[in-house]
């Protein structure tokens, strides 16, 4: 399948469909080598239905043979070689090479008849076979790589083309710029450019290979343009060769990519094509390639030869490279001792303030363990963590590694290569580093090791074995505070595998631990992990996650952590109250703009959750769930998936999208039970369960909870808050089971009383009410107390919904009509649109008449258009959100003005008052 290549295949359409209608048309494809001429071409040939097809490919070993293409490309036609002119008809034929008189020429001995001297008469004859040709219907001459064609085959096939008019022919040439150029020159020009970032992500994910990041993906479309061979060789690369372009090096790229530009280079001579290898190796500051160049005893004014070929362009004492493949090329093609000795002179041209530069450029000329470099590179890697560039600071620190003479130094640069791999999403290569320590025999896998590869099992699907590590790690800790943060990661880990057995062990364990904490990051991560691990076996838990909450606010180090930011959502998302969290919640939001793209897609996860079940950010979180899920599949977080997948699947059951719901369901539930990922599977569960009873199927949705009942009964888990009794409730009375219903509700109202957070204590109080007799008013009452001090405002519906329906079959219409209105409102707001009906149809039982709500402005967005639209009414720039989401300024530019075309506006005021119902509840 072509990719990012429709306006070209557009206008190559146009050019056959007007050949059809009797218009000839003639298109020269022209490119720099690898850009997808071919391709274009054959996609164009495979939709030419009932066209007759000419086809021809040069090939440098048949350019001195004359008329080699030609005969290539006429050949299926030359059965018509006997109805053009004689004289014609026999230039042709010498020039092919072919019996003359066999051909059907009605008159050997016409004076007028040429020979294949005369190329006015060959290209006479070409034109007047295609267009013989034609006569039985349309024709197609393709012809690719004409730069390579003979002379005279090229001589007569441009002049053909040039006077075609009338008749129902396609001429196609594909040309590689600039050798081709002067061969087309005149004739109607595609110039086919490299592909655009979105494009090139969609070639790669077609292609075989690794997975790969949208950083790192940014990086190899700045490093080649756009252009699709280079695309997919560096793609399959070593990962080296794309990292180096953020550390300003030229690439080292296959050979296949090299011979599509050398052969332009091989017509320097060694001094010019030295200075230009200087010139790769500098970059574009000309006044550091000519000091350079002065080291290496090389006149830097050779530059100018390279000018008049087109290889470079000099302007405003800067050097740029027609194309950075052929930069790549020029570096690539030296001999290793070239490549040597102009990093050397780089390095000593590189002026003292640009330390950075000087390592690399030191790194790359030296072979031999060297400390001073080794240090050297070390600082700059340290330099590349402070900006964010974690991939350019892990390659900078396993090539110190590489260097350091000290066995010591080099594990410990190991270990910072492979984390800060891990912050810049690259899993694989992390463990790599990992094992590489294992094997120099220095490094024996202590508790900084073990907590690094236990963080990457953890968020690739490997719980088990993560939660294996961590409490092997807790065991080699140096120190209490260590071995809390190790436990408390561990507990995390029983969360995802619903492991309350294990998670309350634990908490006995850090119960032990804490008096002896020192430092506010244990004792935080202590504290919450302990409230965690006794929440979800039933234990209680909150007022060690209260105490958890001051420490996590004012911990400045723990929101440096990259791979702990995930943990200042925790505590909101336990309690799930109105009164704790509101700070934490401001600092994530603070710090989310600048993590790695190793955390993002646990830190959208969390945001997400939060989002989904607070204030009115439903599309936010969607959006946000949507980011993660991409990121995540980026970068092999399976287990981030599972949990977005499983969130996004009761998002979708609260919004009554019920396709959408089942869809993500199912590939969560397929990702977790490969993964033994518990907790998620009991979320699809629950959002199943309640999508069947928002559509009315009670006994369906029956069936869901108590399946999901006893999955939590078999995995102790016994935190009210996974329970669905209150929905099951619901359920049971409307099948008719009531003495089943009460059952539930009074069992789960003691389960949530002992819990004691609101919102359990709402949707239990809310249970009791729709299952008591006439004494259910006072329990909705008690209800809505409880959810005053939440921020679920679809729980809350959901119990004035309850309430309101109630009031009404009891007779009392008028008192119904408040819960009822007030959660017909609340359900249009967020979008429940399956409540939202529900709610109406209770309204209108009481006389009221409903009207209906408007559409939400943003239904036609796609996930990644409404996270840019967000971004952006947020008051971002381009730059910014390009940044936030990993994209090209471009591709913001680009979905906003798919988004514009959407909804109908034209600016960002506009945009800003579209979404001004999605904005964030916590700015």
């Amino acid at each position: 399948m072509l990719v990012g290549r429709q306006a070209e295949q557009q206008a190559l359409d146009r050019l056959v469909a007007a050949a059809r209608l009797g218009t000839s048309g003639v298109l020269a494809i022209c490119g720099e080598a690898g850009v997808g001429k071919t391709a274009l071409l054959d996609d164009a040939v495979s939709r030419l239905t009932e066209t007759r097809v000419l086809r021809a490919t040069g090939h440098e070993s048949e350019r001195e043979v004359p008329y080699a293409a030609l005969l290539q490309l006429l050949r299926p036609a030359l059965g018509s070689l006997g109805g053009i002119p004689p004289r014609q008809a026999d230039a042709l034929a010498g020039a092919l090479a072919l019996p003359r008189g066999d051909h059907g020429a009605e008159d050997e001995a016409d004076p007028d008849r040429g020979d294949a001297s005369d190329r006015f008469a060959v290209g006479a004859a070409v034109l007047s076979l295609l267009c013989r040709y034609a006569e039985d219907g349309p024709v197609a001459a393709v012809v690719d790589d004409l730069h390579l064609v003979d002379p005279a085959s090229a001589n007569a096939l441009v002049f053909a083309a040039r006077r075609l008019a009338a008749d129902p022919v396609v001429v196609l040439f594909g040309v590689r710029s600039p050798e081709g150029d002067d061969v087309v020159a005149g004739l109607p020009a595609l110039r086919v450019g490299g592909l655009d970032l979105a494009a090139a992500q969609q070639l790669l994910r077609t292609a075989d290979g690794p997975r790969i990041t949208e950083e790192q993906l940014g990086r190899l479309h700045r490093a080649t343009a756009g252009n699709p061979l280079a695309l997919l060789e560096l793609h399959t690369a070593d990962t080296d060769v794309v990292e180096s372009v953020d550390a300003g090096l030229p690439l080292r790229v296959p050979r296949a990519v090299t011979r599509a530009f050398g052969r332009q280079l091989a017509e320097l001579d060694a001094e010019p094509r030295m200075v230009l290898l200087v010139a790769a190796v500098c970059g574009a500051d000309l006044r550091l390639i000519t000091a350079a160049c002065a080291r290496l005893g090389v006149d830097a004014s050779l530059l100018g030869e390279s000018e008049d070929r087109g290889f470079i362009v000099l302007r405003a004492g800067r050097v740029e490279f027609r194309h950075p493949l052929l930069r790549a090329a020029v570096y690539s093609e030296a001999s290793a001792q070239d490549r040597h000795a102009a990093h050397r002179a780089a390095a000593a041209a590189t002026p003292e303030g640009d330390a950075d530069r000087r390592a690399w450029h030191l790194a790359e000329a030296t072979w031999h363990p060297d400390a001073e470099v080794a240090g050297l590179l070390a600082a700059a890697g340290g330099n590349a963590v402070s900006r964010g560039a974690h991939g350019v600071a892990s390659r900078a620190f396993e090539r110190a590694a590489q260097l350091s003479p000290s066995e010591d130094e080099r594990a410990a640069l190991l270990l910072r290569a492979a984390d800060t791999a891990w912050s810049a999403g690259d899993g694989g290569r992390a463990i790599g580093l990992l094992d590489e320590r294992i094997r120099d025999g220095r490094a024996t896998g202590g508790g900084d090791d073990l907590g690094l590869r236990a963080a990457i099992a953890a968020r690739t699907g490997s719980l088990r074995a993560a939660l294996e590590l961590l409490m092997a790690a807790a065991d080699r800790q140096r120190s209490p505070d260590e071995a809390l943060v190790s436990l408390a990661d561990a507990v995390h880990a029983t969360f995802y595998l619903g492991d309350a057995r294990t998670a309350a062990a634990l908490a006995d364990r850090i119960a032990g631990l804490l008096p002896a904490a020192t430092t506010p990051t244990s004792r935080a991560l202590g504290l919450m992990a302990s409230g965690m691990a006794r929440t979800l076996a039933g234990r209680g838990g909150a007022d060690d996650i209260r105490a958890a909450v001051p420490l996590l606010e004012s911990d400045a180090e723990l929101r440096r952590d990259p791979r702990r930011l995930a943990w200042l959502m925790l505590a909101p998302l336990y309690l799930r109250d109105a009164s704790s969290g509101a700070r934490l919640r401001a600092l994530v939001d603070e710090v989310r703009g600048s993590a790695d793209v190793g955390v993002l897609p646990v830190v959208l996860f969390h945001v997400a959750v939060d989002e989904a079940t607070t204030g009115a950010a439903w599309a936010r979180a969607e959006a946000d769930y949507a980011e993660s899920i991409r990121l995540a599949s980026e970068t092999g977080q399976d287990t981030e998936r599972a949990m977005s997948l499983a969130g996004l699947t009761r998002l979708d059951a609260r919004a009554g999208r019920a396709d959408a719901c089942r869809a993500h369901g199912e590939e969560a539930n397929t990702l977790c039970a490969a993964r033994d990922i518990h907790v998620g599977e009991v979320w699809v569960a629950h959002a199943l369960g309640d999508l069947e009873l928002s559509l009315g199927n009670a006994a369906g949705a029956t069936e869901r909870f108590e399946g999901l009942m006893t999955l939590l009964g078999e995995l102790d888990l016994d935190d009210a808050d996974l329970s669905p009794a209150p929905e099951l409730t619901d359920a049971l009375l409307r099948i008719g089971r009531r003495d089943s219903a009460l059952a539930v509700a009074a069992g789960f109202h003691a389960q949530a009383a002992a819990k004691g957070q609101p919102w359990a204590r709402a949707r239990a109080d809310r249970a009791r009410g729709l299952a008591a007799g006439e004494d259910f008013e006072s329990w909705f009452e008690s209800a809505l107390e409880w959810h005053a001090q939440t921020l679920d405002r679809f729980e809350d519906a959901r119990t004035r919904l309850a309430y309101g329906s109630r009031l009404r079959r009891a007779g009392r219409r008028v008192d119904a009509r408040p819960p009822l209105r007030d959660a017909f409102d609340t359900f249009a707001e967020l979008g429940a649109v399956l409540w939202r009906d529900h709610a109406a149809v209770e309204l209108t039982a009481t006389g009221v008449h409903v009207r209906a709500p408007g559409e939400d402005a943003t239904r036609d967005l796609t996930p990644q258009e409404l996270q840019v639209c967000l971004l952006l009414a947020d008051g971002r720039t381009t730059r910014e959100a390009a940044a936030a989401l990993f994209l090209s300024p471009k591709t913001i530019e680009y979905h906003l003005r798919k988004v514009y075309a959407k909804l109908g506006i034209g600016s960002r005021a506009e945009l800003a008052a579209a979404l001004a119902g999605h904005a964030s509840p916590h700015a």
